[in-house]
């Protein structure tokens, strides 16, 4: 589970609106009581305004009583009435419902040219969308919204425009900005708004602290947002500032705060029948649970989130509930109960298209079943999220490239432009000659002497733009075969040099003899850092690419410069060493791990370092003087590294030759390398780091 024990589904919700007692439903009627006229509309869709926010199971029916009369009443009515309808839908999880009348309420404000209806309509749009994983649609409506909001006297939507801009910001990774952005809204809510408009921003300030891990200012206002929270009448709120202050104890190591802000946030969403939130908390107090390894609690409460989930329909949640009750199950030894489970909750995922949130989930299974002792389950599960990874990785380098190619195009069509537009300019000076000729004739070999420096000036530039056009050729075809983050080759580039590699007669001279009558081979080494998830996890995705860098780096200090190092996918690394003793790849494969580990790395102020599980073996490689192909070879030393990471990481496990073939076959071997190695078939060569596997310091 995430380090802060949320449930994995998107859920970034609008931030509530006036301050109400939040089972306001009797109030909708009482005026009604002993013959006495209604309340005004505008009354009633304030009342349910707060129910919704919270209880959006009771709310939904109360606007749909009321809906003939909003739509029939004024452009205002009509305008609450389908902002909260969208927000209803929304927090149901009828997304389809939710757009559509999200779209009504935005073309609504452009017909009545009403700004805080369209911004109000583009917000909500971009809740949908975020929970439907399209963060970047999501963002470009929130940006839209925050500047339509911003011409309007609405300081609740302003306010809400604001926090959803910076929590985008945050989403993109541009934290300076998010934090500058909430703090102006912050401190804006100060001067035009409420005590409630106060504590909604404060905070949404808590959380984002949450996520930039500043967490003794996230406290501060916590702190702050509860004194302003205790002068109002609001259990709903004071249950969204008890998620605050859980995830920021989560974040801080408190586990024993963090669960009783849990709990306390369950009893208040059961005493407010805030049903459709219930899932949500159950599902958070079965991971926390897990994380304090009480594992008959984490059970039970995952069981109740399972059955919440279904009831609600949320299959996502669902889903969630299936991995945690799989933990569960695995901590306590009911392997075949727990492997059930997380494939259900794995089917789930697949289904609903998920697959960034299915590999964490799948790397999480693999570490699972590695604690319950199931390593073939384990390696099988680090396989399927590893080819994942790769799928994930290749798409985006496919994404990057196209970026590329396009910012090429613009470049091209920009410098045609520039040359047409010279073009005409040196038409004009013709016709102008022209004319002068005709007019002026003494003056004709002066404009024939002007005309012709023009048209070379004209010309030199030309020439120039051409060499700048073959350079981008240049560096467009050199990014082709660099990895971008790392600089290193990309796969594309070894499997062509490996389709070329080597004649007949170069592999003879390979064979020769090195020092003290050594065999020369090529060898081929893949590595694979360990716990690199817990990295991603722990310090964020910019500390994964800044160890990925400065390994790649040490990898180019620790092997030669005729070696090539592949970015083979991830965070795996391949090197393919050309002509070395073969006696000296365990010395090889040593100075790998030791190299590694020694690497020096600094994000944030904060000093990481790494260990890698590394799989090797000579190349050419094979039985009985017949060489496999190379992918073979590769498929070897990947099973090779699977055995390193399921026999405790921070090693390395080559593959020197075969025993005993007239017994077995390459494709048993294949099939399985370890119980082809303990059978002795296989003949292996173990080295083993002699570092920690994970640290950090400030």
């Amino acid at each position: 589970m995430p380090a802060a024990c949320e449930t994995r589904q998107p859920s970034r919700r609008p931030a509530t609106l006036l301050a109400a007692l939040l089972l306001a439903a009797p109030l909708l009627g009482a005026s009604c009581a002993w013959g006495q006229a209604p309340a005004p509309l505008a009354e009633r869709l304030a009342e349910i305004r707060e129910i919704n926010r919270f209880v959006p199971e009771k709310a939904l029916p109360m606007l749909q009583a009321i809906e003939p009369e909003a739509r029939a009443g004024s452009v205002q009515d009509k305008v609450e009435l389908l902002a909260h309808l969208c927000l209803a839908h929304y927090y149901l999880g009828k997304f389809d419902q939710a757009l559509a009348v999200c779209d009504e309420l935005v073309r609504l404000g452009r017909l009545e040219k009403n700004n805080a209806a369209v911004a109000k309509g583009l917000l909500h749009q971009a809740y949908v969308k975020y929970a439907q994983n399209e963060l970047a649609l999501s963002h470009t409506l929130i940006w839209e919204a925050e500047r339509l909001a911003g011409t309007t006297n609405d300081v609740e939507l302003r306010m809400r425009a604001g926090i959803s801009s910076a929590e985008a910001y945050a989403e993109d990774g541009n934290f300076p900005r998010a934090l500058e952005g909430m703090q102006a809204i912050v401190t804006w809510t100060r001067k035009h708004g409420d005590k409630v408009h106060l504590v909604i921003a404060l905070n949404s300030m808590a959380k984002l602290y949450v996520t930039m891990r500043g967490y003794d200012k996230g406290f501060e206002a916590l702190d702050e947002a509860m004194a302003l929270a205790a002068k109002t009448v609001s259990p709903g709120r004071l249950a969204l500032l008890k998620a605050t202050e859980y995830r920021l104890a989560v974040g801080t190591g408190q586990m024993t705060r963090a669960l009783q802000a849990q709990l306390d946030e369950l009893a208040l969403q059961r005493e407010l029948g805030a049903h459709s939130a219930v899932p949500y908390s159950l599902v958070n107090l079965a991971d926390c649970y897990l994380k304090m390894h009480d594992h008959r609690r984490a059970l039970a409460y995952g069981l109740q989130a399972f059955e919440a989930a279904r009831a609600l329909g949320n299959e996502n949640l669902v889903a969630t509930a299936r991995v945690n009750i799989g933990q569960a199950y695995l901590a306590g030894g009911r392997v075949a109960e727990g492997k059930r489970s997380f494939e259900q909750g794995l089917a789930i995922y697949e289904k609903l298209g998920s697959k960034p949130e299915l590999q964490a989930v799948l790397a999480e299974y693999g570490n699972a079943l590695e604690r319950a002792g199931d390593h073939a389950g384990a390696v099988h599960a680090y396989h399927r999220e590893r080819a994942l990874s790769n799928e994930l990785f290749e798409k985006r380098r496919q994404k990057a490239m196209l970026e590329l190619q396009e910012k090429y195009d613009a470049d091209r069509k920009q410098r045609q432009i520039e040359l047409l537009q010279r073009e005409n300019q040196v038409k004009s000076v013709e016709i102008d000659n022209r004319r002068l000729q005709q007019r002026v004739w003494w003056l004709l070999a002066v404009v024939f002497a002007l005309a012709s420096v023009v048209v070379g000036l004209l010309y030199r530039k030309v020439r120039h733009a051409n060499a700048q056009l073959y350079r981008k050729n240049l560096e467009l075809k050199q990014q082709s075969v660099r990895d971008p983050l790392t600089g290193l080759y990309n796969r594309r580039h070894f499997q062509e040099f490996m389709r070329n590699y080597e004649s007949a007669d170069q592999r003879a001279d390979q064979r020769g003899a090195g020092v003290s009558g050594d065999e020369m081979v090529s060898a081929l080494f893949l590595l694979d850092v360990d716990h690199f998830k817990h990295i991603n996890d722990t310090w964020g995705h910019g500390a994964g690419d800044e160890v990925l860098i400065k390994l790649a780096d040490s990898l180019r200090e620790i092997l030669r410069e005729t070696d090539m190092i592949v970015r083979w996918g991830g965070e795996e690394f391949l090197a393919f060493l050309p002509a070395l003793p073969k006696s000296s790849l365990d010395e090889v494969a040593r100075r790998l791990l030791n190299g590694i580990a020694d690497t020096h790395i600094v994000f944030q102020g904060t000093r990481l370092s790494a260990n890698v599980s590394i799989g090797f073996a000579p190349f050419p490689l094979g039985p009985g003087g017949e060489p496999l192909s190379w992918e073979r070879a590769v498929n070897l030393v990947d099973m090779a590294l699977y055995m390193a990471k399921g026999h405790g990481r921070n090693r390395a496990y080559g593959v020197c030759g075969f025993a005993n073939f007239g017994r077995t076959s390459m494709e048993e071997i294949e099939q399985n390398l370890e119980q082809a190695w303990r059978a002795g078939f296989v003949e292996m060569s173990i080295v083993t780091g002699g570092y920690p596997e994970l640290r950090a310091s400030a």
